[in-house]
């Protein structure tokens, strides 16, 4: 399967065939590197790496995944480039496109990073926009079946805001056929043209998603409970309201008992610890989120490694 010169704006854009492609790159690229090898497929490539918004996983995971493949990463913050004095973002694209093999972006506007995929004429791969994160979701993907064996008819409930991540977890999860429960306050679900396409890929691959606003209903059965932080980075103005909004929905001692005893605990991090979750859960031995945070070095390998 060809996947060379594709960009990675969203996981709408691909077929299931195509994420079953990234993750066993994915898989091949981790064993190699646990025995110690690099594996430079990559030498003399570039990748420019475009934040807006800071991040310690994303900024990290690419730089040594570029390094391990033998590439070469260039962080560019928004201060280093002449976006912000008025450069047009199609002008900006051109001109990286001269000097780079792709771009990761790391942006407050999904608009932005489309306008950015239009103009380039290398491989633009969204780090995080405020309606997607691909590549987070494919890490989970990824740390699900390494930790479960299978996708296909799992059940993940996702608690709290109905954000970015949680617009991909039900993309992706739709796509590989799983029952994705999104666990929200009717005023914070998640974006409804996109639910939509979530289900319609559900029925056609097996899946479901659900939509309620009772945690004990959504995470009862589960073998995946996944949160992520209530208020995003650009939202602190709303953080009092959302704090009050979802202080029910705080993934607990109290809550993961309905879910299957041996479900995982998965959290794409930065966490609030005694907010969304307690110190019990993240620490505790349901939790795999350190093994998911690692494992986005590897699927950025593995998307890389494809792409480029």
């Amino acid at each position: 399967m060809n996947l060379k010169g594709r960009d990675v704006l969203s996981l709408y854009d691909f077929t299931r065939e195509e994420i079953e492609e990234f993750l066993r790159a994915t898989e091949v690229l981790k064993i190699r590197s646990k025995m110690g090898e690099i594996i430079p497929i990559l030498a003399g490539k570039k990748l420019g790496m475009l934040f807006e918004k800071p991040s310690t996983r994303t900024r990290i995971s690419f730089e040594v995944a570029m390094y391990e493949l033998g590439g070469y990463g260039l962080y560019l913050s928004s201060r280093d480039l002449q976006l912000r004095r008025g450069e047009t973002i199609g002008d900006t694209a051109r001109v990286l496109s001269r000097y780079l093999d792709g771009i990761m972006a790391r942006v407050y506007s999904h608009k932005d990073l489309v306008d950015l995929a239009k103009f380039a004429s290398i491989p633009v791969i969204n780090g995080l926009s405020d309606k997607f994160h691909p590549c987070q979701i494919l890490g989970d993907l990824f740390t699900i079946k390494e930790k479960k064996g299978e996708l296909k008819g799992l059940k993940l409930a996702y608690v709290g805001d109905g954000n970015n991540v949680c617009h991909s977890l039900m993309l992706g999860g739709a796509k590989m056929g799983m029952r994705v429960f999104v666990v929200s306050p009717k005023e914070l679900r998640p974006n409804e043209e996109i639910t939509q396409w979530a289900m319609e890929d559900a029925k056609r691959h097996g899946g479901e998603i659900v939509l309620t606003d009772d945690p004990v209903e959504g995470v009862r059965d589960a073998d995946i409970i996944y949160t992520d932080v209530w208020v995003s980075m650009g939202q602190e103005g709303e953080e009092e309201k959302k704090k009050s909004i979802l202080k029910k929905y705080q993934v607990n001692r109290e809550l993961v008992k309905h879910a299957k005893k041996n479900f995982i605990f998965m959290h794409c991090l930065p966490a609030h610890r005694g907010e969304e979750v307690t110190d019990e859960i993240m620490d505790g031995e349901n939790s795999v989120v350190f093994d998911q945070a690692e494992n986005r070095l590897h699927v950025e390998k593995g998307i890389l490694s494809l792409v480029l």
